[in-house]
């Protein structure tokens, strides 16, 4: 009797302990974990140490060598693995067991990780050729090329990426990056746009989205993105330099204004990209015909940046233009308000005689007035031109001229720039009925006219 009790006592101790055992478990599952981890270093650890000791009695030994790599690998401890791969594929030649694919594809991702981009892609174009259809070395070279900004190669790898795996997400954004710096920005929209699905609060990848829809003629989608990007700290200064581009490509230089002047509120601006935006502000507030504001923007970038772009010669002719208002109108100012300014021109020329205008036509750089002339002791038919540009006029110009002058059968003619005529246009008019007003001379007539006497 006493054994079969003893039996069942044994029985029910040890259900005891299991339920205690199993009542403890949850709580003390977190440390069963460090206690795993613990196990696994300390069996890496020892692994280590025993490969260490098989490779200081032979230093080629495959079996030590591929087990030391794959565990520094798990590891990232680059350098040490970039060591191991590299002896592996130095030796491979006299050891055909070694997988060079795998090799050299660990080696290119070291590499890689150690910022020694010609090196990675040197072992991944090798690991390519052993194994074409592999995914992870197909996007480390890609990477690799991406690096070195070998935009092209890049997106080639990543391309192949996308065939070996439709379904994988993580080379859209280097795709989407690639073809951009390719140019390609239609092909490239694709890939931003599944990009910024998954980062969408990555900025680079938003920003250059915009870029690549202006690009492809999407510009009222991309003028969006630039206008909401605009106060952003890293590229809100660029944003507002390309919104600004748009609204002057539409001749909305109130906006423009406003998207630069977003810009120079703007913290650690690079010096380059403040310089486009001072000069294109002040191009827009002269093309507005607020010519202060926009010498004062020139001045300020003569200060910053000697000689750049053609500030001093803006500068000089807008001081100019700033103190002389019918110098304004000559050069600025709209059709309607030019024509009366050349009718004051013409009576100045006259100013005893009767000036009677008979015809006035508008061209895109200059207008044509025919006049009569009488006088008390002569009268002459006239043709005048009017150039509104700053540059040299050929003679070619002048030829045509006096042809229509002749056409028109007036007596002489008289053309007017603000610019200057050539050598050869000169030439042309001696003994023709041809005067020639260049810019200091019609400067001086504007400074005598009154507009405000009619």
């Amino acid at each position: 009797m006493i054994i079969p009790v003893l039996i069942v006592l044994i029985v029910v101790a040890l259900l005891v302990v299991i339920l205690m055992i199993s009542k403890g478990s949850p709580k003390s599952s977190g440390s069963s974990k460090k206690r795993n981890n613990g196990l696994q270093r300390k069996g890496s650890a020892s692994l280590i140490k025993d490969y260490e000791k098989r490779l200081s009695h032979d230093p080629h030994n495959v079996s030590a060598l591929e087990g030391l790599g794959e565990l520094y690998y798990e590891d990232k401890n680059w350098e040490k693995v970039w060591a191991i791969y590299k002896t592996l594929y130095e030796i491979s030649a006299v050891h055909p067991e070694i997988d060079i694919a795998k090799v050299t594809q660990k080696m290119g991702v070291a590499a890689l990780n150690l910022e020694k981009p010609d090196d990675a892609i040197n072992a991944l174009l090798i690991s390519g050729k052993k194994n074409p259809d592999s995914f992870e070395t197909n996007f480390n070279l890609g990477k690799a090329f991406y690096l070195k900004q070998i935009y092209d190669k890049a997106a080639i790898c990543f391309k192949k990426c996308k065939l070996i795996a439709p379904d994988n997400t993580s080379c859209n954004e280097y795709l989407g990056l690639s073809l951009f710096k390719c140019s390609k920005y239609k092909e490239s929209l694709n890939y931003l746009k599944k990009a910024l699905d998954d980062h969408p609060e990555n900025k680079e990848l938003l920003y250059n989205m915009a870029v690549a829809m202006s690009e492809s003629g999407l510009s009222d989608k991309a003028i969006k993105v630039f206008m909401h990007l605009r106060p952003d700290p890293q590229f809100g200064a660029l944003s507002c330099l390309e919104a600004g581009k748009m609204h002057e490509r539409n001749k909305d230089y109130k906006s423009a204004i406003a998207d630069y002047e977003i810009a120079f509120k703007l913290q650690n601006v690079p010096e380059q990209t403040l310089l486009q935006l001072k000069y294109r502000c002040a191009n827009d507030y002269i093309a507005m015909h607020d010519i202060p504001n926009g010498l004062s923007l020139l001045k300020n970038i003569q200060v910053t940046k000697t000689g750049y772009k053609d500030v001093d010669a803006l500068v000089m002719r807008y001081q100019e233009l700033n103190q002389n208002q019918n110098l304004q109108i000559y050069l600025l100012s709209g059709t309607s308000d030019f024509v009366a300014l050349c009718r004051r021109i013409i009576s100045s020329f006259y100013k005893d005689s009767f000036v009677k205008i008979e015809d006035v036509s508008v061209a895109s750089e200059s207008i044509e007035v025919i006049c009569n002339v009488e006088s008390n002791k002569w009268e002459a038919k006239t043709l005048f031109r009017f150039y509104r540009t700053t540059t040299v006029i050929g003679d070619i110009y002048i030829r045509e001229f006096h042809t229509k002058m002749r056409d028109a059968k007036c007596d002489n003619g008289i053309c007017v720039t603000m610019g200057s005529f050539s050598e050869s246009a000169h030439k042309y008019t001696e003994g023709r009925p041809v005067d020639l007003i260049e810019k200091d001379e019609l400067s001086k007539i504007l400074k005598k006219i009154n507009l405000g006497n009619k």
